[in-house]
């Protein structure tokens, strides 16, 4: 870990925070103490990064054929069962191109359910990781034993291509614009690990329009740019000075994670934690969970209910004959509901004073 860049990024954040408390005007990033304002309205954030047991991918929870709100129901009521209270969910271009108004409706039938089990959900619009070209209908089958085998970059191999980003500002607006006041959205991701896939600061053209944009429409929930390689210093630097909620991603083990923890809170605003929790690397809900509530940290670990995705498999360890880990490396439940360790899901309800 290079804690010289997030040292470095921080300062001149914080600076630039500084200058703009007083005279930010409502389509830029918000003061500092309106984002604590609005942190303080909330519980202690915590919950998973969420997509149906069912579905491979973004494209085969959002379309019409394989939208599955049965299995979101059940699925949100065992994280409602343990106290969660935000979901993380992935939403795609190419969903929402192919019927936009359909799409729009899913959002809603999906926001109602995780409603109806007192969950505000963080919607990510774009994504470079996993897999760069997307096809609309039937997805492939996951690979067996192998991590996110179907899960699909937004734009991918579509970055940066003119036309495509024409669709994407629609896309984007659109979406904000339908949303943009309604109180069970939580804030919005804009763009999730900007830069891997080896895009590095390639995505830094599309992650300061897609900035734009949402500033334009000027939605009531917060805006945010999750951090996740502290090499990348001039996407870092962009995502904090243009967040107005700090949300970051560590799977590192705790002695590390915290001081990640006390840099990021250095700039005064909020933090989330919206990915962490990878078993074999010594992250876990017992060693790093008890230490973001303690610090009053969002906490959204990867992965509710071992699935279609095969994230109970490490990122870098498949297993061909599919066999079931010794150790999930995500991941809370199991499809009827049964924890992976109900002395992990026993802590979660105790953090969340969620009578046993």
């Amino acid at each position: 870990m290079k804690i010289k860049y997030i040292t470095l990024i921080l300062l001149s954040f914080s600076l630039a925070v500084a200058n703009a408390q007083s005279k930010a005007p409502a389509t830029s990033v918000w003061p500092a103490s309106k984002a604590n304002a609005w942190y303080a309205k909330h519980k202690w954030i915590n919950g998973s990064d969420f997509i149906p047991s069912s579905a491979i991918n973004q494209l085969e929870m959002w379309q019409a054929n394989t939208f599955d709100p049965k299995t979101i129901d059940r699925e949100l009521g065992y994280a409602e069962g343990i106290g969660f209270n935000a979901m993380r969910v992935f939403l795609h271009s190419m969903a929402w191109q192919q019927d936009p108004g359909g799409f729009k409706k899913r959002v809603g039938q999906y926001l109602a359910i995780a409603d109806r089990h007192h969950i505000q959900t963080i919607f990510v619009f774009f994504d470079d990781c996993w897999n760069p070209t997307a096809k609309t209908g039937k997805q492939p089958e996951p690979k067996t034993g192998v991590h996110n085998s179907g899960w699909l970059q937004d734009p991918g191999a579509r970055l940066n291509d003119a036309g495509e980003t024409v669709m994407l500002q629609k896309y984007v607006t659109d979406v904000l614009s339908t949303f943009k006041h309604d109180k069970r959205i939580l804030l919005w991701d804009l763009y999730n690990e900007p830069g891997n896939s080896g895009k590095k600061d390639k995505s830094l053209d599309l992650l300061s329009k897609i900035y734009s944009w949402s500033r334009a429409v000027n939605p009531d929930q917060p805006l945010s740019m999750g951090l996740w390689d502290w090499s990348f210093e001039k996407l870092n630097a962009f995502q904090l000075t243009h967040s107005d909620v700090i949300t970051y991603h560590d799977y590192e083990e705790p002695d590390k994670h915290e001081r990640v923890v006390q840099l990021l809170k250095a700039g005064g605003r909020p933090v989330i934690c919206t990915e962490y929790m990878a078993r074999p690397r010594g992250s876990t809900f017992a060693n790093t969970m008890p230490m973001l509530r303690k610090e009053n940290v969002g906490a959204i670990n990867w992965g509710l209910v071992a699935g279609k995705t095969n994230t109970m498999y490490a990122w870098d360890t498949p297993m061909p004959n599919g066999e079931e880990p010794k150790v999930w490396f995500h991941e809370v439940f199991r499809k009827d509901g049964t924890p992976y360790s109900q002395e992990e899901a026993d802590l979660i309800k105790k953090l969340n004073n969620k009578q046993q």
